[in-house]
């Protein structure tokens, strides 16, 4: 008689589980080696301890976040409970609501003279997910992707996840803090990279790249074959003259945007991504799989805030004030301050005090109740001599921020 063997249904083309196998790794198995090279985001720690000792009863000045303190708009709110009122709150098409993806559209030739056809808009789960989806659609493992230093941890976090090498261009107050194309030769005599990421405003120096700067980019990378990716999430927070975008410049250039940062909407995870027409279809299957469509909620309360530009222009004239604030007080204490054309951050140096700002946040932290995040999470290398703060608070908030660390840096 033949030796019957038990099998299970599994599905055709899958690989079979082996059980034995499963039930033998041990629980302290490790956990991929890749994950190692992701650095903590040094902004969120600073949080949590500030976090922690509010809890304790401590009074904390909050700098170190780059969150708007002002209330999502009123009319992003009454759209959002009038969605939720009608009772459905499902799934959308992976790429967003066709509304949302018109009226981002709409936004690009109202803002910037720019025609972007709806197709060519990608809904994303935050910007953070549209950086996640462009990189996974743009690059193969061990590409090499410029990017200025100091900028956005995030970023090189993300490429070590993807096995993606960050190529970090160095830019300082020689340059005004500007990723240029000069520095990306300097960077890549080789002509070995895949890519090139620029953000305007900046994040942490809040510096914007001049329009002639921005088209030269474009312009580099068309010539090298690279491909160009834009940050623009910081957009509408400008001070002086308004950002461009590298649309104007490049039709093929990937931008990435955020409901997050001007409109007030960080707790929503919605943002876009503009993208050529050959990656909609390649940009979608990635979409579907990894997040299946952006929260519906949060896409209905998304077009409503370009509704909204009135009360988004009062919180930028805050924003204005902290600005005029802090540029006009850090230099009287004797700390240097990068140019803040947009975004809401100063990048303060402090190597007069220190060549150590984790340890000097920490002290700031505990001794004056002033969370303010190290340098060293935007730069690993010259970071230690700078500290970034974060004026998206109120006016009231930067006061107390600047009255403290007088008195502070009066008695060190």
């Amino acid at each position: 008689m033949p030796t019957t063997v038990a099998r299970h249904d599994t599905p055709r083309g899958a690989a079979a589980v082996d059980h034995a196998a499963v039930a033998a790794t041990p629980r302290g198995a490790q956990v991929a080696s890749r994950i190692a090279r992701v650095a903590p985001f040094l902004a969120m720690d600073v949080l949590s301890a500030a976090k922690a000792k509010e809890r304790q009863g401590g009074d904390i000045v909050h700098m170190e976040v780059g969150q708007p303190s002002a209330p999502s708009p009123a009319r992003v709110l009454e759209a959002a409970q009038a969605a939720l009122a009608g009772g459905h709150v499902g799934y959308t098409e992976a790429l967003g609501l066709p509304s949302l993806r018109q009226r981002i559209a709409r936004h690009y030739r109202d803002a910037y003279g720019v025609d972007v056809s709806p197709e060519r808009v990608v809904v994303t789960t935050g910007s953070s997910g549209g950086f996640v989806l462009a990189f996974l659609a743009l690059f193969e493992p061990g590409a090499r992707v410029a990017v200025a230093q100091p900028g956005y941890p995030a970023y090189r976090n993300i490429f070590a996840a993807l096995d993606i090498e960050t190529v970090a261009v160095d830019v300082s107050a020689t340059d005004n803090w500007v990723l240029g194309a000069h520095a990306l030769g300097r960077a890549d005599p080789a002509h070995r990279l895949s890519g090139l990421l620029a953000m305007s405003p900046a994040n942490p120096t809040g510096t914007m790249i001049p329009g002639a700067e921005l088209a030269e980019l474009a312009a580099v990378s068309r010539r090298r074959g690279l491909w160009f990716i834009s940050d623009e999430i910081y957009h509408g927070l400008t001070y002086e003259a308004p950002a461009q975008t590298a649309l104007a410049f490049d039709a093929d250039a990937v931008v990435v945007n955020s409901f997050s940062k001007y409109y007030c909407m960080t707790g929503w995870r919605v943002g876009w991504l503009v993208v050529p027409e050959r990656l909609v279809r390649p940009i979608e299957r990635l979409a579907q799989n990894l997040y299946i469509s952006p929260p519906y909620l949060s896409q209905v309360a998304a077009e409503a805030a370009f509704d909204a530009t009135a009360e988004l222009e009062a919180v930028r004239a805050v924003y204005a004030a902290n600005r005029a604030l802090l540029l006009h007080e850090l230099p009287r204490m004797g700390l240097t301050v990068a140019p803040i054309d947009g975004a809401f951050y100063a990048y303060v140096d402090v190597s007069r005090w220190t060549d150590d700002s984790h340890a000097l946040c920490q002290q700031m932290l505990e001794e004056i109740g002033v969370a303010a995040t190290p340098g060293l999470d935007f730069d690993p290398e010259r970071g230690p001599q700078f500290l970034r703060l974060s004026f998206a608070g109120s006016h009231e908030t930067c006061r107390e921020c600047m009255r403290r660390l007088r008195g502070w840096l009066q008695r060190r």
